[in-house]
């Protein structure tokens, strides 16, 4: 494999790294992965984790397998097997499929390892062209919300819903922005403003009960967050919360779009009642853990119910920023989700 970057996933010398996401943003660890049982615990446990990220990571594994001598039966089980890693992310779906197509052709080897660049290649254009589409709709000192990460750690590129906030503030447009901790794994507190503080980007840390009080007082002019999977009359999975700030966008009038390449569309997938939602560990709802310890706040045989994605319905949405342009609620109650794949 040819040595590629990403903020999260790396290959040099036909290795691949992972970043431990678990440990940021106290420690930047970087773990040698080789083995398609060890990525499944790493997708798992989050150590890698966003859509897009979790697809270029699992096919970039077997791309490697491939390279040490895996058979193509071999790899095709290994597909299944990484498949069943976390059934709400289509993305991962998609590229396990366009990874056991290339598996098929008569030099698998270099058909998989082209392949995984290729997908990992795409992945940063689209990025780069949701952000544009996006950072269009932001107007000068706006003061935005997102929910979760969707940055350069969830990505090969510079994000989906972080990626339009990122491009905004390049552009000079002074935005500011409330950046929602997202709860039960912090990922908004923990990895969201870690990427915050590398770019410069202008941001405050908030619990997630505290967006209903900013919207109510005039302080949220406009929200983006990103998609685990979008269904065809545009319903959409997305971390947990994201239903919430849909629902209080609405009341309060203010704009919500959600970010996605077309690669997390699922035409086969109706309507959001259909997507797969993944329920995690009690002990992440019982207390936290982390680089910093882990502590138990809660009885520790509390019962506990922790879906990790909830859905939003199409009619909260104002608009789909995807790659190929800004999609408003009439257009995808007409089908254009369907003709994207």
């Amino acid at each position: 494999m040819k040595n590629i970057a990403g903020l999260s996933i790396k290959t040099e010398q036909s290795q691949l790294y992972i970043l431990d996401q678990t440990q940021l943003p106290h420690q930047q660890s970087w773990l040698h992965c080789t083995e398609v049982n060890q990525m499944v615990t790493m997708i798992q446990q989050l150590q890698v984790r966003g859509a897009p990220a979790i697809g270029m990571a699992a096919s970039l594994l077997l791309a490697y397998r491939a390279e040490q001598g895996d058979s193509r039966e071999q790899l095709l089980q290994s597909a299944e097997v990484l498949r069943a890693a976390r059934p709400t992310a289509v993305n991962l779906m998609n590229n396990l499929d366009a990874m056991a197509a290339a598996m098929l052709q008569q030099d698998y080897v270099g058909a998989a390892v082209a392949c995984a660049e290729q997908l990992f290649a795409e992945d940063v254009q689209l990025c780069l062209q949701m952000a544009a589409h996006g950072a269009a709709l932001v107007q000068p000192g706006e003061r935005l919300l997102t929910h979760c990460n969707t940055g350069g750690l969830a990505t090969a590129g510079v994000g989906t819903a972080f990626g339009v906030i990122r491009l905004a503030h390049q552009q000079g447009k002074q935005i500011q922005l409330w950046v929602d901790e997202t709860r039960p794994l912090l990922q908004g507190g923990r990895l969201t403003a870690w990427e915050c503080q590398q770019l410069g980007i202008p941001y405050q840390l908030i619990c997630d009960n505290m967006a209903a009080m900013l919207m109510a007082r005039g302080q949220v002019d406009r929200i983006f967050v990103g998609a685990d999977r979008i269904a065809a009359n545009g319903d959409f999975a997305n971390k947990v919360g994201t239903y919430s700030l849909a629902v209080l966008a609405h009341y309060h009038r203010i704009p919500f779009y959600v970010v996605a390449p077309h690669t997390t569309v699922d035409p086969g997938c109706s309507d959001g009642s259909q997507i797969p939602i993944e329920q995690r560990p009690a002990a992440e709802v019982r207390g936290v853990s982390g680089s910093f310890g882990s502590v138990c706040w809660s009885p520790e045989q509390a019962s506990v119910f922790n879906p990790a994605f909830d859905v939003t319905p199409a009619k909260l949405v104002t608009g789909w920023v995807l790659d190929s342009g800004v999609f408003e609620r009439a257009a995808v109650a007409a089908g254009v989700l369907t003709r994207l794949r």
